[in-house]
């Protein structure tokens, strides 16, 4: 259950209206980098959290913390739009600098909203949940969210650089802030969890004897001079202390892949299912263009 008492988590105000920087802020609404993303991520990986309940409360009381990031950036954008033209009749015509507002406005911030937020980014795009990450596994959710938290203060960032508006700025501030704590929350779970040298590889619980070892710690190499980029991945302990890093130079490890021929009813051109079976399996598969008991 949540709960609402009505108030923004943080003082939102906005001295200058500036219709064109409520759609850039749009994007840390419904970007990939921003706040609809994180919102669902952390709720989501909480309320599927498996194992010490301490993780999906932590998980939700952030995710929650990200509903009221969206409402002080929904709140922003609105602030922003204030004084906006409604119409092309509104002093644009002749008005060079109202046409240029109109023209780098997002014009669903007028023709769906009535000068208020959407769930999109800023060029319009509706917010899509692929984005959002929760795999089951703790460490792995972890790595996402610190990923998420990376960019998305990196846009906080950006977005500061865009205004002069103090009141923006101080938001934006904050939020750069909160960016701040929840990427050295997620390392910090990490940290609990053992450490990156306990955690590595995910998932851990995978024995590793399982795996083509002879790759594990392998960088392979695609150039056609078959040079490496030397760096720490290609020489030295591995970080999870199991291998050693090594080069190797990538060849062809596999067959060239051969396929059947198409069949009658799929859509094919004649010419392709008439050309003869491309596998002896497929000589003797009526159902794959061939026919019983044909070498």
């Amino acid at each position: 259950m949540f709960y609402t008492d009505g108030k923004l988590q943080y003082p939102v105000r906005v001295e200058k209206p500036n219709p064109i920087f409520a759609r850039a802020l749009q994007q840390a609404i419904g970007g990939v980098e921003g706040e609809i993303r994180v919102m669902m991520q952390y709720l989501f990986q909480g309320w599927g959290s498996r194992g010490p309940k301490k993780y999906r409360d932590m998980l939700i009381n952030t995710g929650t913390e990200e509903i009221g990031h969206i409402e002080m950036l929904a709140t922003a954008v609105a602030l922003n739009l204030e004084g906006a033209p409604l119409s092309l009749q509104e002093d644009v015509a002749n008005d060079g600098v109202a046409g240029a507002i109109l023209g780098g406005m997002n014009l669903r911030h007028i023709l769906s909203t009535g000068l208020a937020a959407t769930p999109e980014n800023a060029n319009g795009v509706p917010f899509n949940a692929s984005h959002v990450y929760a795999s089951g596994n703790i460490t792995a959710d972890m790595v996402a969210n610190v990923t998420a938290e990376a960019t998305g203060r990196a846009l906080a960032v950006r977005l500061y650089g865009m205004t002069d508006d103090p009141g923006m700025r101080d938001m934006l501030s904050f939020l750069i802030a909160r960016d701040t704590m929840h990427q050295q929350q997620w390392l910090a779970v990490i940290e609990e969890l053992g450490g990156w040298e306990k955690a590595l590889p995910i998932p851990n619980s995978f024995p590793q004897e399982q795996e083509a070892n002879r790759f594990s710690y392998a960088y392979f190499g695609h150039r056609t001079d078959k040079q490496v980029p030397a760096g720490r991945w290609t020489t030295g302990p591995s970080y999870d202390g199991n291998g050693k890093f090594e080069p190797m130079i990538s060849e062809p490890l596999g067959q060239e892949p051969v396929l059947a021929p198409p069949r009658p009813d799929s859509g094919a051109q004649t010419e392709q299912v008439k050309g003869g079976p491309a596998t002896p399996q497929a000589a003797n598969d009526p159902t794959m263009g061939g026919s019983p008991n044909v070498a």
